[in-house]
């Protein structure tokens, strides 16, 4: 809706309406999640049995808390190691990609830019039962002609670190390619004229530049690989993050301790997302 134009009471009206509706179906569910979190039930569901925090601190016996279940918390470490490694890799490779197309002219540029963006319109599945078939494929060709298994090759944490960052990446590097864009060349070129190298007039001047794009893409980097689900099913191996385990669980029938988990990453999402928001205000107020 356009401030500038006038319109009716009604059209205002059926407006705030929507958006009201909008907000009220994205955060429901999440309230629900994290209400029964606190349910004293063996079922995250209705009826209401009472609030208890047993679902995050109990120790022994059916109604496992959180914090003491092992096989929840060793995925999570799995998780965290996959997602730092995965963003490191997507924001390293991104902020390159950006320097790459946004200030080098070569062949094959636009060919190269839209092959870079298909795996984000590829389905995650098949996107990771590609890079299983290939990966098995080099494998097993290389331990018929040599008779040496590269392990890392088989499913295991080192495909899901490649499956993820095949697509996250490319994310990473539109997002800093957005900010690269509107960076004065002008700068870098009165530092060179000032006897910078090319290396300290970008670690200087345009790197800096670039932080709230490098946080953000980062926050969004670390959050995507977390969470993903259909490309890591294809590729996990003995070693499950946090998604694989909560889907094995939910196989076996869901209890209040995933709601604990979900509350828990839904928090953790929100203070990420904070970081990269103050990132953002810090970056304005210094005229970045």
């Amino acid at each position: 809706m356009i401030p500038s134009i006038p319109q009716s009471r009604l059209f205002k009206s059926t407006y705030a309406i929507y958006i009201v509706m909008f907000f009220i179906y994205l955060i429901v569910p999440l309230v629900v999640v994290g209400t029964f979190a606190f349910n004293d039930s063996m079922f995250p569901s209705l009826p209401w049995k009472g609030a208890t925090l047993g679902w995050f601190f109990n120790e022994t016996g059916p109604r496992l808390g959180l914090f003491h279940d092992q096989a929840i918390i060793n995925s999570i470490g799995v998780s965290l190691f996959v997602a730092f490694c995965v963003t490191t890799l997507s924001v390293t490779v991104g902020t390159v990609n950006a320097f790459l197309f946004e200030r080098h002219n070569f062949p094959m540029k636009n060919m190269l830019y839209i092959l870079m963006l298909m795996p984000l319109v590829i389905p995650g599945v098949i996107l990771g039962i590609s890079i299983l078939v290939f990966s098995n494929t080099v494998a097993n060709g290389l331990e018929n002609i040599f008779g040496w298994d590269p392990e890392f090759m088989r499913p295991g944490l080192f495909l899901v670190i490649l499956g993820q960052f095949s697509f996250i990446t490319t994310i990473s590097t539109l997002v800093i390619s957005a900010r690269l864009r509107k960076f004065n060349l002008e700068l870098e070129e009165a530092a060179l004229n000032l006897g910078a190298t090319r290396w300290d007039a970008i670690r200087t001047i345009t790197l800096p530049f670039l932080k709230p794009a490098l946080i953000g893409s980062a926050v969004v980097a670390f959050l995507m690989s977390f969470e993903n689900f259909n490309t890591t099913l294809m590729l996990v191996g003995s070693d499950s993050p946090l998604t694989i385990t909560m889907y094995d669980r939910l196989k076996e029938g869901s209890t209040p301790v995933l709601n604990a988990v979900s509350l828990v990453l839904m928090v953790g999402s929100a203070l990420l997302a904070l970081v990269s928001v103050f990132a953002q205000s810090s970056s304005a107020k210094k005229g970045l």
